[in-house]
């Protein structure tokens, strides 16, 4: 049975950062029902960060207010039931309607933040601010100056970025959220990473690591609608 999408959006201008970290440090801060996913015996942390255009709900217009934002996300690698994915840590985007929408029906840990991205020549200079009141200050400061040399999309590559379910935890029941688009162009990018306190539940991230690095220009995805999911006993 052909799946009916639920929600579009294009993604711009799209910066991948990723770290190793430890299997100890991110598992005891995912869902029981997950397992991390390796890739050189490492477990790995990223931050994505675009600006979403034209978000629409399916047979609707994309509507003022809503329609364009900033948005900064702290994901790691996971699976289940033999699918690979994703699970989000937080989502931090810049329009305060999105944040209230989804945070009202508890799908999706989007936060509200500070968030600006400027552009001079073929420079983007990005920061995201996120400050609650019972933990210190989540920043990231960074420029970033795309190249014209594409990357071949080899394992590692498609490890890293071909991902297409991710799952939340709405209380008690584990949800899967299958997204849909072509396969990801990649190109060269040169980052500079000016400061850096995400993901401060995890001791060895820590800013002066240098990530592994990609920029997309432009990516238009389709979202499906949330599907509870049961972990399954394997059969002996």
């Amino acid at each position: 049975m052909k799946k009916t999408w639920m929600i579009t959006q294009q993604w711009e201008d799209v910066l991948f950062l990723h770290w190793p970290v430890p299997f100890d440090e991110l598992k005891q801060h995912i869902p029981q029902e997950l397992e991390l996913d390796l890739y050189g015996n490492k477990a790995w942390l990223s931050l994505v960060l675009f600006k979403v255009k034209g978000n629409r709900l399916r047979l609707t217009p994309s509507l003022p207010g809503v329609s364009s934002f900033l948005q900064l996300n702290v994901r790691t690698y996971v699976t289940c039931n033999e699918k690979k994915g994703v699970y989000f840590f937080n989502l931090d985007a810049s329009n305060a309607l999105i944040v209230q929408i989804t945070t009202f029906v508890h799908l999706l840990p989007y936060r509200r933040a500070k968030m600006t991205l400027e552009k001079e020549g073929n420079t983007f200079s990005y920061t995201s601010s996120y400050q609650s009141q019972k933990a210190l200050e989540e920043k990231l400061i960074v420029t970033f100056e795309p190249m014209p040399v594409r990357i071949e999309s080899r394992a590692f590559e498609s490890w890293l970025i071909e991902r297409y379910h991710l799952w939340t935890k709405m209380k008690t029941r584990l949800l899967r959220i299958d997204t849909c688009h072509s396969p990801w162009r990649l190109q060269k990018v040169n980052v500079v990473i000016h400061h850096n306190t995400m993901a401060p539940f995890v001791n060895s991230f820590r800013q002066g690591s240098q990530p592994i690095v990609h920029y997309s220009k432009y990516k238009k995805a389709r979202i499906f609608r949330p599907v509870m999911e049961t972990k399954k006993v394997p059969s002996h």
